[in-house]
């Protein structure tokens, strides 16, 4: 066996191995097929998936924040603006501040912003992987239209920051916690560093580079950045998975070793249970999808950190925590929701669970077959807009060795 496969160490591999085969009665597993890597598992069960869709969004033009002005917004056209999900009208005060109901989204809120976000973060990356599998240029040039129009075009680029993010009416023009707006970012980075060397002019590039360059200074030095960099819940996570694939972008190897330093610890140590649960998502309101979603994220994290010979699936604080115990955890509930011991989601409950890339990307990090063939029976295109919001990874193709830049 090589001393890497797929950037998952000799040591990971084989204590994962082990564990099948214990669990096993001593047949091990090697991905289907006889697939060697991440990326040829995913090219071959989302080929057809990836083609339909860059097929569609080809045809559709870019549109971003200054497509879809608000007058409530504090902000110019380029600042994005959204409010905070869960604040409703106090009906003893209906003009003055909004009030919390945690977990029920308020649907009377701008959103728009939010949307042209989502729509960026879900037709950009699947016309590069479109790109990626075929060669076609035709998907890499509009891949490459919606990065131009967000990130270099002056007329329409995106202001880099989120000083308007989730603002509260009467109580904040923009808070923290917004700074989980830009999760969807995070594969448009991923995929802009597939796209842009091969479809981008070296002016655009740099300027590609600048944005995000910005906006992580802007993550890292701003009060808003620093709070959420030490929030207690999933809004760390987020943040720590965006400042690690921003500086993946831009080649900034200081900060990704300080990501990786983050999860190791202060994430993992204070957020995952002994049990490999996330106790503080599980007083939510939305217990099953917050648990969901904050291991999807910390695998993520996991999964962008995978280079030059680090091994975060590996990884385990002293009393044996580790995301791979976090998918153990979470694995029977993703087979059968109504296993769930805890109390159900307030809302969306009956939409999930949908197609986990951290279901996946651990599958194979910590050799579970059984991961990936639940991974592969699960729905990928979810269609309820709280889902979509909540669903970071659409195309886990471009997040494997092997999805190279076509020329």
């Amino acid at each position: 066996m090589p001393e890497k496969w797929q950037g998952v160490s000799r040591r990971t591999f084989c204590a994962g191995a082990g564990a099948v085969l214990l669990s096993s009665g001593g047949h091990g597993w090697a991905l289907p097929g006889g697939e060697r890597s991440g990326y040829a598992l995913v090219a071959k069960m989302d080929r057809g998936r990836i083609l339909a869709a860059a097929n569609r969004y080809v045809l559709e033009k870019p549109k971003t924040l200054t497509d879809f002005p608000s007058p409530k917004s504090p902000g110019g056209p380029h600042d994005f603006f959204s409010q905070a999900d869960y604040f409703w009208p106090d009906p003893a005060h209906p003009d003055g501040p909004y009030v919390n109901r945690d977990g029920q989204s308020n649907p009377d809120n701008f959103s728009g912003h939010r949307k042209a976000m989502i729509a960026l973060s879900i037709q950009m990356p699947a016309l590069t992987a479109g790109w990626v599998l075929t060669g076609e240029r035709r998907y890499g040039a509009a891949a490459a239209d919606h990065l131009r129009a967000w990130f270099v075009t002056e007329a329409t680029r995106m202001t880099p920051n989120l000083e308007y993010s989730q603002g509260v009416h009467g109580v904040s023009t923009g808070r923290s916690y917004g700074i989980i707006d830009t999760l969807h970012l995070v594969e448009v980075a991923r995929a802009a560093s597939h796209v842009a060397p091969v479809m981008m002019t070296p002016a655009e590039q740099t300027a590609l580079h600048g944005w995000f360059r910005d906006y992580l200074h802007w993550l890292k030095t701003s009060e808003k950045g620093k709070t959420e960099g030490k929030a207690l819940n999933n809004h760390a996570a987020c943040w720590a998975l965006q400042v690690a694939e921003f500086a993946r972008l831009i080649g900034d190897g200081t900060t990704r070793g300080e990501a990786r330093e983050q999860y190791e610890r202060v994430l993992l140590p204070d957020q995952m249970g002994q049990d490999g649960s996330f106790p503080k998502e599980l007083v939510r309101t939305k217990p099953y999808s917050y648990s969901i979603f904050n291991f999807d994220v910390m695998a993520m994290i996991c999964q962008s950190l995978a280079d030059g010979g680090n091994d975060l699936f590996g990884f385990v604080t002293a009393d044996g925590r580790g995301i791979c115990k976090g998918a153990a955890f979470l694995y029977p509930y993703l087979k059968d929701k109504d296993a769930w011991p805890y109390a159900k989601d307030v809302e969306h409950f009956d939409a999930l669970p949908v197609r986990s890339p951290g279901l996946l990307f651990a599958g194979i990090a910590c050799s579970r077959e059984d991961y990936v063939q639940l991974w592969k029976g699960m729905n990928a295109d979810p269609t309820d807009a709280e889902v979509i919001r909540n669903y970071p990874v659409r195309q886990p193709l471009l997040w494997f060795p092997g999805a190279h830049g076509r020329r």
